[in-house]
């Protein structure tokens, strides 16, 4: 029988899941599984898609349904404790098993590259993808802001507020906006990038462009740069490997 495993997000045109698990199972003879995108308009079509698509038997979830999904969980004792948000589902005797493999992919791809300088943090926005950052910041014992446009629940800091003190005090930017997704590759977060210095670090989850204008005005400044692919690489194995492996 063949297994179905999927992504679920709005829109999906861009989706590096399918493409990635669509050439590992080539690449290494995986005959019985397909990977899916299922580009649902709204989070209450879920059970309508589940209903469906009876083969499927994992889920990844990308934006913008990584918080709203967890209304749809059966079970969220896999989440890490204090992490609001999930970007993998196992389906397993018709239970939905919330996980999230971001904070996997975020940590690993980030320690390498910590100096002792970076000490304190700007995390801009405030939606799924940033629950997992957060989750690892704190972890790691390194302080954090949250940026947003306007002051909310989960933020400290508007863009207004980016002066060249916080600037320069928070060393690791880590961008988890869509701002400079492909095809809007000329949009970048508005912070000022004249403070910013070679002991900066500024990490983009964006992976497509490989470069953001986000990441060329850091690498411009000196600063060191990391965007989203290998941490998509890491997440994407860790989905796999809880989608396969024998659990209770």
């Amino acid at each position: 029988m063949l297994k179905t495993y999927g992504i679920i997000g709005f829109p999906l045109q861009h989706s590096f899941s399918q493409k990635y698990f669509t050439g590992k199972f080539a690449t290494e003879g995986i005959k019985d599984c397909v990977y899916r995108n299922f580009p649902i308009p709204a989070i209450g079509k879920l059970p309508e898609l589940l209903s469906l698509e009876t083969s499927l038997i994992g889920l990844n979830v990308t934006i913008p349904y990584k918080k709203s999904v967890l209304g749809y969980l059966d079970r969220r004792e896999k989440l890490p404790e204090g992490l609001d948000a999930c970007n993998c589902i196992r389906i397993q005797n018709g239970e939905l098993i919330g996980y999230n493999t971001d904070v996997i992919g975020f940590e690993r791809s980030l320690l390498p590259l910590l100096e002792q300088q970076h000490t304190q943090a700007l995390i801009l926005g405030n939606g799924g993808a940033a629950e997992a950052v957060r989750f690892v910041l704190h972890k790691l014992g390194i302080p954090y802001r949250v940026v947003s446009r306007k002051l909310q629940a989960g933020t400290s800091l508007t863009y207004a507020d980016l002066d060249e003190s916080v600037i320069r005090s928070h060393t690791l930017i880590i961008n988890t906006t869509p701002l400079g997704t492909f095809p809007e590759v000329e949009t970048y977060p508005d912070i000022p990038y004249s403070f910013l210095s070679k002991n900066h670090l500024l990490y983009d989850l964006v992976y497509n462009p490989a470069k953001t204008v986000f990441l060329q005005k850091g690498e411009a400044a000196g600063a060191a740069i990391k965007n989203g692919y290998e941490m998509l690489l890491i997440q994407a194995e860790e989905s796999w490997r809880i989608w396969n492996e024998n659990q209770d």
